[in-house]
């Protein structure tokens, strides 16, 4: 059976879960769970995979869970798709949007939201897990589908391969992933190579000399020192990086003093890092770590600047045979449907989980704006203001087509190496 056969005959039963996935992805979108707090969601994921006939791994990691569907001999191909959700305050004024408060990182309680699609995520794989093993006999071979906590975190995925996802699933001749962007609902959107870019987050500490406000000549002031630093760090990509180059510096914060009349001893800066190469980003954490130590000596700082990297994600390299295969067969079902799109500046930890199995892959983009409305905001020019992005609290991927989609894209890439 072809590849494309086996597709239609496994989404012959898209149909009939059309209605249960629905009403999934609104609980999921109304009870949403910060990073390794995703139980409830991890609970109906394992307890839908047992259904299923899958062997279900839990607590991988923290709140991973991981099923394998045996079907005979063949390829292993490894789906993933991530559960947790944002500290944001929800204002889609959608009929099942989130209420939910937990306690965030910070140990306060914060307003909890599905921001970024993963909930569509979820909805989508758990709905692919249900048409793969209701029509075992178009394929052959196994299929993994990998469930992530605290992608927005940055460490579920290591968080799983420490856990020693290794020795719970065979070795996958492809793994897989999707993400919910601002593209039209209906649409795929693949690209080879650097797809979503390298990210990191640095805190810079430098160091004061406190005094009173009117006796400024006391002090080494970091307010002054911090300002000039940001000033410098705007020379970086415009003046250090090959403008061939994608590079991204932000300070995105800035904390120093506690009153208006007192000189503080201490500044802390805290800046984020993109870039689509591992050359590029040694470049700017250099010249960043070159500019800070240059300033302190310039404001005679008495201490020496400390660093501190987090949020550390790594850059996704698309394997350019996995996704020439995935583009084909996708080009095959969903025709105009499915595009080439250019790198995203998001970033991502799916790939630690490929790395660290040894297996090559591809991470597409799904389309979640209602089309209708992307159609018209694009030739008005208006889509960044009128079409919520990833993150925002109005972001709202329609229903549908968006979650017919997703789960159709998922099994036609898994049938390109598993049809029977």
């Amino acid at each position: 059976m072809s590849a494309a056969s086996a597709a239609e005959a496994v989404l012959d039963g898209a149909a009939g879960i059309r209605q249960w996935q629905e009403d999934l992805y609104r609980d999921l979108h109304a009870n949403p769970e910060l990073g390794h707090q995703e139980t409830r969601t991890a609970g109906i994921v394992a307890q839908e995979l047992r259904s299923l006939g899958f062997d279900v791994h839990e607590h991988v990691g923290t709140t991973g869970v991981v099923g394998v569907l045996t079907n005979g001999d063949g390829p292993v191909v490894l789906a993933r798709a991530d559960m947790d959700a944002l500290p944001v305050a929800e204002a889609t004024g959608l009929p099942y949007a989130s209420t939910v408060r937990a306690v965030g990182t910070d140990g306060k309680e914060v307003p909890v939201m599905h921001a970024c699609g993963h909930d569509v995520h979820v909805a989508c794989l758990l709905g692919a897990a249900r048409l793969m093993a209701g029509a075992r006999s178009s394929w052959s071979g196994t299929f993994v589908a990998l469930f992530q906590p605290a992608e927005e975190l940055a460490e579920g995925a290591s968080r799983m391969v420490d856990g020693g996802l290794a020795q719970l699933v065979p070795k996958p001749d492809a793994v897989l992933g999707q993400h919910v962007l601002t593209y039209p609902a209906g649409t795929v959107g693949t690209h080879a190579g650097p797809f979503l870019s390298l990210g990191q987050s640095m805190r810079v500490t430098v160091h004061g000399q406190g005094s009173h406000g009117s006796m400024p000549h006391l002090s080494v002031d970091p307010a002054v020192l911090a300002a000039m630093i940001v000033v410098r760090l705007q020379t970086v990509v415009s003046r250090e990086i090959n403008p061939d180059e994608f590079a991204v510096l932000t300070v995105g914060r800035i904390a120093v003093g506690t009153k208006s009349n007192i000189i503080g001893d201490h500044a802390v800066l805290e800046l984020n890092l993109r870039a689509y190469s591992e050359e590029t980003h040694k470049k700017m954490v250099s010249a960043i770590e070159r500019i800070v130590r240059a300033e302190c000596a310039a404001s005679g700082s008495p201490k020496e600047p400390e660093f501190e990297t987090y949020d550390n994600y790594p850059l996704t390299d698309n394997d350019p045979d996995v996704t020439a295969r995935v583009a084909a067969a996708f080009r095959s079902h969903f025709g105009d449907a499915a595009t080439a799109v250019g790198r995203q500046t998001a970033s991502e930890d799916f790939s630690i989980v490929p790395r660290a199995l040894g297996a090559p892959y591809t991470y597409w983009a799904l389309g979640g704006t209602d089309p209708e409305l992307y159609r018209s905001a694009a030739e008005r020019g208006a889509l960044a203001t009128e079409v919520p992005g990833n993150h925002s609290p109005r972001f709202a991927p329609v229903i549908q087509p968006t979650l017919q989609t997703g789960t159709a894209a998922v099994v036609v890439a898994a049938l390109a190496w598993l049809a029977a």
